[in-house]
């Protein structure tokens, strides 16, 4: 074949699988950033055609392209996962107007107003529910697969889907402050709090790449000038240099092993605000934990009722009458216990006091309730009780009449939560709650795993426990706190990664928290450590694969052992490797 023919129609296929590649080269060249794989491709495969190695030059691009592709299919593969995870943004409200119900964009939806949930829509906004029964898929947010049965009270978040009946909603909060907002915001910004191990990448590529660069030229120039090397064998040797100097591997499968992290997380209902965050968890050795909602239900429980002079029924009846206006938990459990139906018009002039107690009207009887603080405002004698948990003081007309002993219970997988964590290394696991010692050593007690415990603490109090911790634990360990009330939020922030139990938990907690467990669940604290763990484990994997092949063919090609097919495929091929390992951090059992 005439060779200038031959050229031609190398040119052609050259220029058919690489304008891509030389187009982003000179684009990037122009603005100024020069050293990157696109380059590093040009330079060689040009060189390459200006030696006269045309078979080479084409099969390094197309080798080169083929990479490029599964890369791309790899990345996609993983955004997407991510994105049908998080496809929880919803299209529109239902709202009546003029008698008829209509579609409305969730944004101009008011605080108070009330919404038509038909089956099969997502729930477009926080709310309560006013009327109808249904089951409730909470996948999207929790990762729990079972449906949760609604009716009228029920709480919903934003982003879970209505299954089989028909709801009326009365909103509680606004679409940019919804559950499902909330939620994506936290996705969407976990990019931007970037990991030391994606910091240092990023910094190493910047001056690995001009120095290879560097090396490729010395190693192209000096053998022939001053040793009588064949200039076209030092050149290709440089090209092939070049081309496996790429540092592609290290530069995308860093930063996609933590997205796959976060993204694996994510469909589990474990919301990770960052890799740093990520990052951080892996090396925790120390994690304290609130009380109340944590390692509790947080939900109070009448566990005995003493009563002094009258009956037990009187007194309880008499205590939820006279709360029966309060809003506070320990109201709940009076009525919860009482079990009746209780009669409000029975009960005038209800007035509380400072969070310490109430005092109502009752039959014409005036009852207080409260703490014994309260029964020391009022000047009255009373008796606490040695069952640990909450004392309900009763007074009647001005006489104690006994005492009601109010208990929060343990959640059922607390004890295995923290058995797992133990399991998993972490040498301290410590208790810090504002409750007193009594009922602080009773979860102590039934809870051994527990290293030590603080009670009676105030939120700086917390914070200052949490220093001493941190400050007390070995070289480059963190430490984790795991909350979920406001006054949690400056211990949430103090502690390396602070953990918010997010569906229950306050909005405060959740904004100050850097991950977040939706599904309230404590075994899900030592499933965040383990992919906390598996994905730095897949990330260093990464390192030493890419760093480790790359000095392999670098050497080789150095001394002309490596050809450029080996060379491409030591950058295409590793950094394909590399990328699907990362992806194995999407998957979590």
């Amino acid at each position: 074949m005439n060779p200038y023919l031959k050229l031609a129609i190398v040119i052609v296929i050259y220029l058919a699988l690489g304008w891509k590649v030389l187009l982003t080269a000179v684009k990037n060249i122009l603005k100024g950033d020069v050293f990157d794989e696109n380059f590093l491709m040009t330079v060689a495969t040009i060189g390459a055609l200006c030696v006269g190695e045309y078979e080479e030059a084409v099969l390094v691009m197309l080798l080169y392209r083929v990479g490029e592709f599964l890369q791309d299919k790899a990345v996609g593969k993983s955004r997407k996962a991510i994105s049908d995870l998080m496809d929880i943004r919803p299209d529109y409200a239902n709202v009546e107007k003029n008698g008829e119900w209509i579609k409305v964009d969730p944004d101009d939806v008011p605080v108070g107003s009330v919404i038509f949930i038909k089956p099969g829509e997502k729930i477009p906004l926080d709310g309560v529910v006013l009327q109808g029964n249904s089951r409730i898929d909470t996948a999207a947010l929790t990762g729990e697969s079972l449906p949760v049965d609604v009716s009228e009270g029920s709480e919903l978040k934003s982003g879970t889907v209505n299954l089989d009946g028909t709801l009326k909603l009365r909103t509680t909060a606004i679409a940019s402050e919804s559950t499902a907002a909330r939620i994506l915001d936290l996705v969407e910004n976990a990019a931007a709090s970037r990991a030391k191990s994606e910091k240092f990448i990023t910094r190493f590529a910047r001056i690995y790449t001009p120095v290879v660069c560097g090396l490729a030229v010395l190693l192209a120039v000096i053998p022939p000038l001053f040793f009588h090397g064949e200039w076209t064998d030092w050149i290709h040797r440089a090209l092939s240099f070049l081309i496996v100097s790429c540092p592609c591997a290290l530069v995308i499968s860093i930063p996609l092993g933590f997205f796959g992290g976060i993204g694996g997380a994510s469909a589990k209902g474990i919301l990770i605000k960052g890799g740093n965050y990520l990052e951080a968890l892996s090396k925790a050795d120390a994690i304290a934990f609130d009380k109340t909602g944590t390692l509790t239900k947080g939900v109070f429980k009448v566990i005995a009722v003493h009563p002094d002079g009258i009956t037990e029924d009187e007194l309880l009846e008499l205590a939820t009458l006279a709360e029966s206006f309060s809003n506070h938990p320990i109201a709940k459990s009076l009525a919860d216990e009482y079990g009746k139906k209780v009669d409000k018009a029975r009960v005038k002039d209800s007035k509380e006091s400072n969070g310490l107690g109430i005092t109502s009207v009752v039959d014409g009887r005036v009852v207080a309730c409260g703490s014994r603080k309260y029964m020391e405002t009022l000047g009255l004698e009373y008796e606490d009780c040695e069952i640990p948990g909450s004392n309900v003081h009763v007074a009647i007309d001005g006489v104690y009449a006994g005492h009601i002993v109010i208990s929060d219970e343990i959640k059922d997988q607390a004890g295995q939560a923290l058995k797992e964590l133990k399991e998993l290394g972490i040498s301290r696991l410590a208790l810090l709650t504002g409750d007193k010692k009594a009922m602080a050593a009773v979860v102590a007690e039934t809870l051994p795993e527990l290293s030590e415990y603080y009670a009676e603490l105030l939120p700086q109090d917390k914070v200052e426990i949490t220093k001493r911790i941190m400050s007390e634990l070995p070289e480059g360990k963190k430490m984790a706190f795991v909350g979920d009330g406001i006054n949690d939020a400056p211990v949430l922030t103090t502690a390396d990664v602070g953990i918010a139990m997010g569906g229950m938990g306050s909005a405060a907690a959740v904004e100050a928290a850097d991950i977040v467990l939706m599904n309230d669940k404590p075994t899900d604290i030592s499933l965040a450590v383990r992919i906390a763990r598996k994905t730095m484990g897949i990330i260093k994997q990464n390192i030493a694969l890419s760093i480790g092949v790359k000095v392999i063919v670098l050497i080789l090609a150095a001394f002309g052992i490596s050809s450029m097919i080996l060379a491409s495929f030591a950058d295409t091929g590793v950094c394909l490797l590399a990328i699907l390992n990362s992806m194995r951090a999407l998957r979590i059992k």
